[in-house]
């Protein structure tokens, strides 16, 4: 069945007796709409696919399932709904009411912060554009234009906040998140992660499960802002994240078991015959996860940042879990670890905690990641074979902070110029680990129908069977 929705815009935050900000909105839509229609998913238009989408916050609500054309999808404005009594719970305004309106010597910082985060949503659609093109089945298909939506969704999110709260201001960076593109020479997207290509799907699943990791770690960072719009916005943008993470984890596990099934039944782990089949091999998959790994790490920004002191400090933005951490959540005389190279060698130094917000926050992905990636090795030696996949030193690769540029090697030790010249090949995908993997990139598009390169799925989603026709191509 078709999902008939009676609002244009579906809401909690009552914008029918906000007839201006309604309108407001109603005039960017159409604009969001032509770029949906020059950047969003190619050819994918007329399609009818079973969505999930949200129409209000609670349990029922949250996922409504039907097909939908994507540019018919109901992109709604949702907040947790507001607590009780909430009060600041770190920095300079602790135990203060949380505040309902943008204090005005923080209006500048609050806009960049939701400017940036508005920002990856359009640019994660830019780069997915053309990879329905070559999709390995319909189930991924459908997960593809999932995960599509939903970013054009928080999208919506974060411009209905710069509408609501910053004036001509807000409208101003409201078209202007539709005017960057991601790659572009002339106006690219604002941070670097996000003017990657994303070229195939083992790249696709590897992107959903490390950056769409990194927005999980930055959305509650910002839900315990004292802004409180801010704050509810994100805390329901989380429970989206999550499936974009179960695309990218569930998506490689399944690449990992049916590489681990031919290296069984061939009895060998060659590179070479193993390519010959048509599968990825596990040293492959290896390298492009030290790829995305070391680029996710980066978009923590700075090891040590005085912008992420005053976010801090003025209330804008919390830590992970910010009620969970047992200190005074003022962090004035706190200190933190940090990395930092001392001659030939890696050392960890005592820095101001306040100032190295980032880089816990960095610790704490890494150590969330290094968990989903266990379960990739549990599945191997289940499989029973020998490999280990490992997530790479955070100081490796890196373009940013107080280690760019050092050369250093996956398992954290720093290395010389002509040692990374030797082995660079061995960590980060070479060419020809992307020619062949691109070699595998063509359409499977018959319902239950998957690439030699990649197994089934163990279910289906939202109990229909696995050879389910989630898209119909109309």
């Amino acid at each position: 069945m078709t999902i008939d929705y009676q609002q244009k815009i579906p809401n909690n935050v009552d914008l029918v007796s906000d007839r201006t900000l309604q309108r407001a909105l109603e005039h960017w839509q159409p604009e969001f709409l032509k770029w949906w229609g020059e950047m969003g998913p190619e050819g994918s238009h007329k399609y009818d696919v079973y969505l999930r989408t949200a129409t209000s916050v609670d349990r029922k609500g949250w996922a409504q399932f039907g097909y939908v054309k994507m540019p018919d999808y109901r992109w709604g404005i949702f907040l947790n709904p507001a607590g009780a009594d909430r009060r600041i719970a770190f920095g300079a305004h602790k135990g203060e009411p949380v505040w309902q309106e943008v204090p005005g010597e923080y209006r500048s910082n609050l806009r960049r912060i939701i400017v940036t985060q508005g920002d990856t949503e359009p640019a994660s659609v830019e780069q997915q554009r053309h990879l329905g093109l070559t999709c390995p089945s319909m189930y991924d298909l459908r997960n593809l234009f999932q995960v599509n939506v939903e970013e054009g969704r928080h999208l919506w999110a974060m411009v209905y906040l710069l509408h609501r709260y910053f004036g001509r201001d807000g409208r101003e960076e409201a078209e202007a998140l539709l005017g960057r593109r991601s790659g572009d020479a002339d106006n690219p997207r604002i941070l670097g992660a996000f003017n990657e290509k994303t070229p195939d799907w083992l790249s696709f699943f590897m992107f959903t499960f490390f950056t769409d990791r990194d927005g999980k770690f930055q959305l509650s960072a910002l839900a315990e802002s004292a802004f409180d719009p801010l704050a509810r916005t994100t805390q329901f943008m989380l429970t989206e994240e999550g499936h974009h993470m179960f695309v990218g984890r569930n998506g490689i596990r399944r690449i990992i078991e049916r590489t681990a099934e031919v290296m069984m039944r061939e009895r060998t782990d060659d590179v070479a015959r193993l390519r010959s089949l048509g599968v990825i091999d596990l040293p492959t998959i290896q390298r492009y996860l030290n790829f995305h790994s070391s680029v996710t790490v980066d978009l923590f920004g700075s090891d040590l940042s005085s912008n992420a002191a005053t976010f801090y400090t003025t209330g804008l933005k919390g830590r992970y879990r910010e009620e969970y951490i047992g200190d005074d959540h003022l962090l004035n005389e706190a200190i933190y670890p940090v990395l930092e190279l001392s001659g030939e060698e890696l050392i960890k130094k005592d820095a101001p905690a306040l100032n190295a917000l980032n880089e816990r926050l960095r610790d704490d992905f890494v150590q969330d990641s290094v968990a989903g990636v266990g379960a990739w090795n549990v599945a191997l030696q289940k499989l029973g074979i020998d490999f280990k996949f490992v997530v790479p030193h955070k100081a490796f690769n890196r373009q940013i902070g107080q280690l760019a540029g050092v050369k250093v090697s996956p398992q954290g030790r720093v290395v010389s110029q002509a040692t990374w010249d030797t082995h660079v090949g061995d960590w980060l995908p070479r060419a020809e680990d992307r020619e062949y993997v691109q070699s595998l990139m063509g359409r499977v598009v018959e319902p239950g129908k998957f690439a030699n390169w990649i197994a089934p799925p163990s279910a289906g989603i939202n109990d229909q069977p696995v050879e389910c026709e989630y898209v119909r191509f109309n």
